[in-house]
């Protein structure tokens, strides 16, 4: 297992990001990501912990789909646990990656977005750290966008 922790400050409050993230990513990703998501399908559930969805990327992406599950969510911590348990994005090398995102108040009116990452890989095999750091910049780059957006909305979300 290969254990990754970032985190980045953005100027929008840990409630707003938390609920487009998290909350609405089903219907705000593909709007905002159009280019690399096609959709967000709810297979089992409706947001509650057990829930799995399933990510659907367009043809200019390297990927096809990917399926989460929902591990735990805590709207009152702007907390979530999510694990990715199938799809292409696992790249036949890993078996699930887990999730935890946090956002918690810094300055005024913004947050700390804090994301921890574990990947997990199939057995005897090693995965590579540009693999990884991969993963983490197409991470930062969605949440990067939705900043974007909430900052240019300041009424979405409230």
């Amino acid at each position: 297992m290969v254990k990754v922790s970032q985190s980045f400050r953005t100027k929008v409050t840990p409630d707003r990001m938390f609920k487009a993230l998290i909350l609405d990513s089903h219907n705000l990703a593909p709007q905002l990501m159009f280019s690399s998501i096609k959709s967000i399908e709810f297979l089992q559930g409706k947001g509650e912990p057990g829930t799995i969805k399933q990510m659907n990327f367009t043809q200019d992406s390297p990927f096809n789909y990917v399926k989460h599950r929902i591990d735990a969510i805590d709207e009152e911590k702007y907390m979530c646990k999510y694990t990715f348990i199938e799809g292409d994005a696992l790249m036949d090398k890993l078996d699930h990656i887990t999730y935890e995102v946090k956002f918690e108040p810094y300055g005024y009116g913004g947050c700390l977005c804090k994301i921890t990452s574990e990947y997990y890989t199939k057995d005897n095999v090693e995965i590579k750290e540009e693999d990884i750091e991969h993963g983490k910049d197409r991470a930062i780059g969605m949440y990067e966008v939705v900043e974007a957006y909430l900052l240019a909305h300041p009424h979405a979300y409230t």
